[in-house]
């Protein structure tokens, strides 16, 4: 018959491995729980929830961009959420979070194009909103070129319509 201190031996290791990594899994979650919101905080994260354009200039890189909008003439009628994201409440924000998943990880790791250039489904966003605003008065251009690889493009003529270089 064992002995009562042999028995209790392999329960009281199993225990205290046991409490063991609790207590390193709950430091590595509190570790990246709080370097979460550091991070979240320190890039302003709660702005890019709300629709003010200032918060597309929180990174130095879109200052240009941001100043030039300012000056523009769609600085009166349309933000940068008019333009540059889709209107309908679900793809509105899938794109917001791929977005924002992309500038983040650019910005912080450096590794992106300079000057920051549009991507292709971003650039079919920013078509479609340039025909929801100004589709009647263009409707003619682009009706039998909406489709084709060659398609008339708003941008192609009006780059700088929302910011970018004025003459």
């Amino acid at each position: 018959m064992p002995s009562p201190a042999n028995s209790s031996t392999p329960r009281t290791s199993r225990t205290s491995r046991t409490s063991r990594t609790l207590l390193v899994a709950a430091a590595c979650a509190g570790l990246a729980l709080g370097l979460g919101a550091f991070t979240f905080q320190y890039a302003e994260g709660l702005s890019y929830f709300s629709t003010n354009p200032r918060a597309c200039a929180n990174c130095h890189i879109m200052n240009d961009e941001y100043s030039s909008w300012s000056h523009g003439p769609h600085h009166v009628a349309a933000g940068c959420v008019d333009c540059h994201l889709p209107h309908e409440v679900v793809p509105k924000y899938l794109a917001k979070a791929s977005n924002g998943y992309h500038h983040s990880k650019g910005f912080t790791l450096e590794d992106f194009h300079e000057p920051i250039q549009i991507k292709a489904g971003n650039a079919a966003i920013l078509q479609a909103n340039c025909l929801r605003c100004h589709g009647d008065f263009v409707h003619d251009i682009v009706e039998r070129n909406k489709s084709a690889a060659d398609a008339v493009q708003c941008v192609h003529c009006h780059r700088g319509a929302g910011h970018g270089a004025r003459p």
